[in-house]
C-alpha cells in the first residue's frame, strides 16, 4: 500500500455506527461480565479467570477491525493510544493512583497480607460493582448512568495530550473516531464513565502546540491541459491562423469553484475560449441542416489596448427539434474509486445522472459500468422507459478501491457496441475526478484506446467532479480524441445546465472535425493574436487534411472566436517590417476591395469521413465605430474574454483593471433568463477582491 493510498483512506468518512452494532457490542460486554463474575474468585493473573483487559478486547477488536481503521495507518496511530489509555483505566477499575505508582487493584496482593480482611472487603466491593452489569436490561441502563470517578491531575494531563493529538486530524476522521467511541458503554470509558473533558477535547478542531501527531498536509495533485497564451504574430510572415472548434466549458466551472472557494484559479486552469463559450449567445443560425453553420463577424476597437481592434466571430450550429433527434445509446462509465468518496464527487455525480435520466426519451438506452480496482457492469443496456430500474442502479453506487480507468473504458465500449443504434447516437459518458492510477495511466496510452474506438461510431464525453486530484489534462485528452465534450460539474445547477438544458448540444452532434482558418490581408492588418484556443491550434496544412481530428459541434451549439488585430500603420505594431520581399506570392484574384481577412470553415457530417467547406470574406461592412455600437452579446463575450485573460495573467491585460471588466459586463448583461450573466458579474467582483486590484 502506498502513501497515496493511505492518504486517501485517511480522508474517507465511514458510516455512522448502527443501532445493531451498538447492541451487539453491549451484548458482548454483558456476556464478558457474566464470565468475569463466574471467575471472580480466580487469582488475578491466572489462566482461569477473565480479566477486564480481556473484556475490553472483546469490544475493542471489532472496532479496530472496521474497514476504515484497518486500512488507515493514521487512524491506527490515533486509536491505539486511546485504546491503551482506556484499557489501563479499566484494569485499575477506575481508581487512579499515579502519584504512588500503584492502583487499587495492585494493592490487593499487599493488602491480603494485612490483618482485618481488607483484601476480602475490597474484592467483595469489586464483585458488587461488576454485578451491576450482568442481570437484566435494567442493569445495562444502570451501567450507562454510573457516576464518574474523580481523576488525578497527572492522569488527565496524559489523556488531554492524547485528545489534542486526536483533534489535530481532519474532521471526517475525527467524526469517525467519535462514532466508534460512542459504541463503547460509558462504564468502559476512562474512570468508569464517559469523561466530558476528554470528549470535549477530542472534538476540538485544532491541535495544541504540544501535539505530537500533526495533520497530514494535503498534496495538490491537480493537472491541467493548458499552454502559454498565444503570441502576437506578424501577418507578413505568418498570415494564416488555423484552429479546431472547442465547445467545452470545464474551465469556466472550475474557475467558478475556485473563486467561490476563496481563491483565484490557477492560471494554468484557465482556458479563455471555454469561459467565452460557456454562455448562450443569440448568434444567427443557419436555416437548414445542409449548411449546419452560420457566421456573424464584427470588427470593433479593443477596450484594453488602444491602437488595436477585435475581430469577433460568432458561429451557431443548426438546432434540431427535440422530437426529431435520433435515439441515444448511452453508457454511464462511473468512477467509484476511493478518491470519489467526497460530497462534491460521487453523491453529486449520482444526482447529476438522475437529472439526465429524467431528460431521456423512452426509446433511449442506458447502461452503467463502474470501475474501482477493477471494472464491473452494474446495468446492462436498459430502455429509458424503465426509469426506476435505472435510478435504482444509480442509487446502489458506493465508493471504494483504486482506479482501473482503462479497464472501465474498455468495458464501457463493449457495452456501447452491444446496444449500438445504427441510426442513433452512441456515446460513453465518463464521470470521474480524473484519477486514473491502475492500468494504462498516461495520456498517450488512453488517447490510443479512445482513437481506436471512435472509428466505430461511438463517441466519448467526459464529466469532471471534485477538487484535490482533478486531472483536467487527462479529461481533455479523452474528450478531444473521443469526438466528445468535457464539462466540469461543481454544483447540481451546473448539472442541470449541462445535462438537461443543453442536452441537445451535449449529446447530439451535427458535425465532427470542425476546423477554422482565417487569412489576414497584409495590406490592412500588420499583426494578430488569437485569444484562447491554445490547446486547439492546428498546423496550416491540417485544415485540408481529413485525417486530422478536430472538435465536434452539437445541435444548437455556439462557437465564439476573438482575434486582437493591429491595423497596418498603427503605433501599436510590435514587429519591425521585413527588409526583403513579401514571402509567397498572393492570389490577387481572390482578394477584393475592403477585405480585412478571409474566413474558412471545414467540417464533416457525423456519418461521413469527407469534409465540406464554406467561406466568407471579412470586410469593412463588418466594422463598427466603437464598442458601444456592437451588439449586447458581442460586448458581453468581450468582457468574458478580458476576464479570462486577466485570470491567465496575459501581459496585454496587465493594465486593464477588474473594475473596467465589471463595468463592461454589467452594461452588456442584456436578457439573462437563467442568471448566468448575473453570476458572472459576481465572480468578477470576487476576483477583484481576492486580487487586491482596485
Amino acid at each position: 500500500m502506498t502513501d497515496l493510498d493511505l492518504e486517501k483512506l485517511a480522508r474517507r468518512q465511514p458510516p455512522a455506527a448502527g443501532a445493531s452494532s451498538r447492541a451487539a457490542a453491549l451484548a458482548a460486554a454483558m456476556q464478558a461480565f457474566d464470565e468475569a463474575e463466574k471467575n471472580a474468585t480466580a487469582a488475578q493473573g491466572s489462566a482461569a479467570g477473565g480479566r477486564r483487559s480481556s473484556i475490553f478486547n472483546r469490544i475493542w477488536s471489532p472496532i479496530m477491525n472496521r474497514r476504515l481503521l484497518a486500512g488507515s495507518a493514521l487512524a491506527t496511530l490515533l486509536v491505539v493510544p486511546v485504546a491503551g489509555l482506556v484499557t489501563y483505566e479499566l484494569v485499575r477499575n477506575g481508581t487512579v493512583a499515579l502519584q504512588t505508582g500503584q492502583s487499587d487493584d495492585a494493592k490487593i496482593g499487599t493488602d491480603a497480607q494485612k490483618p482485618g480482611g481488607e483484601a476480602a472487603e475490597r474484592q467483595t466491593e469489586n464483585k458488587k460493582q461488576e454485578a451491576l452489569t450482568v442481570e437484566q436490561a435494567d442493569d445495562a441502563a444502570a451501567l450507562l448512568n454510573r457516576e464518574p470517578v474523580a481523576q488525578p491531575t497527572m492522569a488527565w494531563e496524559t489523556s488531554q495530550s492524547m485528545a489534542d493529538n486526536r483533534a489535530a486530524e481532519p474532521a471526517p476522521l475525527a467524526e469517525s473516531l467519535d462514532s466508534e467511541m460512542a459504541a463503547v458503554p460509558q462504564s468502559l470509558a476512562v474512570g468508569g464513565a464517559a469523561n466530558p473533558t476528554l470528549t470535549r477535547r477530542m472534538a476540538q478542531p485544532a491541535a495544541t502546540a504540544d501535539s505530537v501527531i500533526m495533520p497530514m498536509p494535503q498534496e495538490n495533485r491537480e493537472r491541467f491541459a493548458s499552454a502559454d497564451p498565444n503570441p502576437v504574430k506578424s501577418v507578413a510572415t505568418d498570415p494564416v491562423s488555423t484552429f479546431s472548434a472547442d465547445v467545452d466549458t470545464a474551465s469556466y466551472s472550475y474557475m467558478r469553484s475556485a473563486l467561490l472557494g476563496g481563491s483565484l484559479p490557477d492560471p494554468e486552469s484557465v482556458r479563455v475560449e471555454e469561459l467565452v463559450n460557456y454562455f448562450p449567445y443569440d448568434w444567427k443560425g443557419p436555416e437548414t441542416a445542409e449548411k449546419p453553420f452560420n457566421a456573424a463577424v464584427t470588427v470593433m476597437p479593443t477596450p484594453w489596448n488602444k491602437g488595436t481592434e477585435l475581430l469577433h466571430i460568432g458561429i451557431k450550429g443548426f438546432e434540431t427539434v427535440a422530437n426529431e433527434q435520433p435515439s441515444a445509446n448511452l453508457v454511464f462509465l462511473i468512477d467509484v474509486s476511493g478518491s470519489m468518496d467526497e460530497a462534491d464527487k460521487l453523491p453529486l455525480l449520482k444526482s447529476a445522472f438522475r437529472l439526465l435520466v429524467g431528460k431521456l426519451k423512452d426509446t433511449d438506452t442506458v447502461s452503467i459500468v463502474t470501475y474501482a480496482g477493477n471494472a464491473g457492469v452494474v446495468l446492462e443496456p436498459t430502455a429509458a422507459k424503465e426509469r426506476q430500474k435505472i435510478l435504482d442502479a444509480i442509487d446502489t453506487l458506493q465508493p471504494g478501491g483504486s482506479t482501473a480507468g482503462a479497464e472501465g473504458i474498455e468495458m464501457a465500449y463493449k457495452l456501447a457496441q452491444k446496444g449500438f443504434k445504427k441510426d442513433g447516437v452512441n456515446r460513453v459518458m465518463l464521470a470521474t475526478d480524473g484519477d486514473f492510477n491502475v492500468g494504462p495511466a498516461s495520456d498517450e496510452d488512453l488517447k490510443r484506446i479512445i482513437e481506436d474506438r471512435r472509428k466505430s461510431g461511438i463517441f466519448l464525453s467526459v464529466l469532471g467532479f471534485g477538487r484535490g486530484n482533478y486531472n483536467d489534462g487527462m479529461m481533455q485528452a479523452l474528450a478531444q480524441n473521443g469526438n466528445g465534450t468535457a464539462a466540469y460539474i461543481d454544483t447540481l445547477a451546473e448539472a442541470q445546465k449541462t445535462l438537461v438544458e443543453e442536452a441537445g448540444s451535449s449529446l447530439f452532434p451535427i458535425a465532427k472535425d470542425v476546423k477554422f482558418q482565417i487569412e489576414f490581408n497584409p495590406d490592412r492588418i500588420a499583426e494578430y493574436r488569437l485569444i484562447g484556443y491554445e490547446t486547439r491550434i492546428l498546423n496550416r496544412e491540417d485544415f485540408n487534411n481529413d485525417k486530422v481530428d478536430a472538435g465536434d459541434i452539437g445541435s444548437g451549439h455556439r462557437v465564439t472566436a476573438i482575434y486582437e488585430v493591429t491595423p497596418k500603420g498603427s503605433p501599436a505594431v510590435l514587429n519591425d517590417p521585413l527588409r526583403y520581399g513579401k514571402g509567397e506570392a498572393a492570389d490577387t484574384s481572390a482578394s477584393g476591395d475592403g477585405e480585412i481577412a478571409f474566413l474558412k470553415m471545414r467540417w464533416k457530417k457525423p456519418d461521413s469521413n469527407t469534409s465540406e467547406l464554406v467561406t466568407m470574406p471579412v470586410t469593412d461592412s463588418n466594422m463598427v465605430p466603437d464598442l458601444d455600437a456592437a451588439s449586447t452579446d458581442v460586448r458581453f463575450s468581450v468582457a468574458v474574454a478580458a476576464f479570462g485573460q486577466k485570470l491567465k495573467d496575459v501581459p496585454a491585460l496587465q493594465d486593464y483593471a477588474y473594475g473596467s471588466i465589471l463595468g463592461l459586463a454589467e452594461a452588456a448583461k442584456g436578457k439573462d433568463p437563467f442568471g448566468y450573466r448575473a453570476e458572472f458579474v459576481k465572480l468578477v467582483r470576487l476576483a477583484e477582491g481576492l486580487s487586491g486590484d482596485k
